[in-house]
């Protein structure tokens, strides 16, 4: 990377952060913000995928943000099968750097298989933590063999923190019920989008990665939060077929 790239990188990158900020609003949707991070780090960082697993209340992980399809199916397993690196990252609270997946088949047999056939050679799971405690991990995947740099480890770090006081804020990290009521919230939305993104999916006949930009750009354009416009789809009265007919462009359908 030249240094004029890196001058345009640091500037992106402050201004994502005072995005970000600008986002942290008492009422903020914690899971349209982590997945806007999502694209954060596909833009200033030498990786392909993202994804993002948060602790659940009975000490499981879930997955509450991925860039694709492919990056949330491995986040998935992960957390199915409690082996790979972001599962790691979450249990020592510390960094997993993979540079070669490949080599890892012996210490994480079915996510080792599972990345190779998705087309990813290199992994890096950032825990998501303040102080003591850990509450997720940051995974970055990617389809070459080349290491991030020591500049590109400290913004993914960054991106990390970022997330983790997005999660956090307001929420003392001392009073252990409402921090599990916080995370729970936010896996609960998750998975309400979820069934939005499957509905509008079926209906609209789209893939499943463009409808979270179908419903997203419906939300901003009509000032709804992305929770509660993903409730009413789920919900009677059904929203799917208004939200398909006001996409811009139209979807296919065919």
């Amino acid at each position: 990377m030249t240094p004029e790239e890196k001058l345009v990188r640091q500037a992106s990158l402050a201004q994502r952060f005072v995005d970000l900020a600008d986002t942290l609003v008492d009422d903020y949707d914690v899971v349209e913000v982590l997945d806007g991070l999502m694209g954060t780090c596909l833009d200033l960082l030498e990786v392909d995928e993202a994804g993002l697993l948060l602790n659940d209340v009975q000490g499981g992980l879930q997955r509450v943000a991925s860039s694709s399809e492919q990056a949330r199916l491995l986040e998935l397993l992960q957390a199915q099968t409690r082996e790979g690196p972001c599962f790691e990252a979450v249990q020592t609270g510390q960094l997993v750097m993979v540079t070669d997946i490949a080599s890892t088949r012996d210490r994480w047999p079915a996510f080792a298989d599972r990345a190779a056939q998705e087309g990813f050679k290199s992994v890096y799971a950032f825990p998501l933590r303040l102080r003591e405690v850990t509450i997720g991990g940051l995974n970055l995947f990617g389809t070459r063999l080349d290491p991030l740099d020591e500049e590109e480890q400290k913004i993914a770090k960054a991106l990390a923190d970022i997330a983790t006081i997005g999660i956090l804020q307001q929420r003392s990290i001392h009073r252990t019920s409402l921090l599990a009521e916080n995370l729970q919230r936010a896996l609960n939305t998750r998975i309400i989008v979820e069934q939005a993104k499957g509905i509008l999916s079926e209906r609209g006949n789209l893939p499943m990665d463009e409808t979270f930009t179908v419903l997203r750009s419906y939300a901003r354009s009509h000032h709804l939060k992305l929770s509660t416009l993903a409730h009413d789809v789920v919900h009677p009265p059904h929203l799917a077929d208004t939200i398909l007919a006001s996409s811009v462009p139209a979807p296919d359908r065919r």
